[in-house]
């Protein structure tokens, strides 16, 4: 059964919130406010994909972030599947965090 566009808009809001539930464990704001999340789409068959980064590719949680991202994107009622993609294509940088994770790391 095909998700109504009402129910992909919940998807969206629910991706959000959880994105932002999940820590960089060296960083302590949420991976959506350090700017970790370059794009998310969700088709109306379930499927979420995610493209996301990291701090850097020689990052600690290399292997375990993008597995957290997973499992928590396929909480999210009406997901049938999420796949992630990571990618270091803008390379990540202080300037894609919000204004918001800057504030708490004292960088404003």
């Amino acid at each position: 059964m095909a998700l109504t566009e009402q129910q992909l808009n919940e998807i969206g809001e629910r991706l959000v919130e959880k994105f932002k539930s999940i820590y960089d464990p060296e960083i302590p704001v949420d991976i959506y406010e350090l700017g970790l999340i370059y794009d998310a789409f969700a088709n109306a068959n379930g499927k979420v994909k995610v493209l996301m980064t990291l701090t850097s590719p020689n990052c600690p949680v290399a292997e375990s972030l993008p597995n957290e991202v997973k499992e928590k994107v396929e909480q999210i009622e009406g997901v049938e599947e999420a796949e992630i993609e990571l990618t270091f294509d803008p390379p990540w940088d202080r300037d894609m965090m919000s204004e918001e994770a800057k504030f708490e790391l004292g960088m404003l």
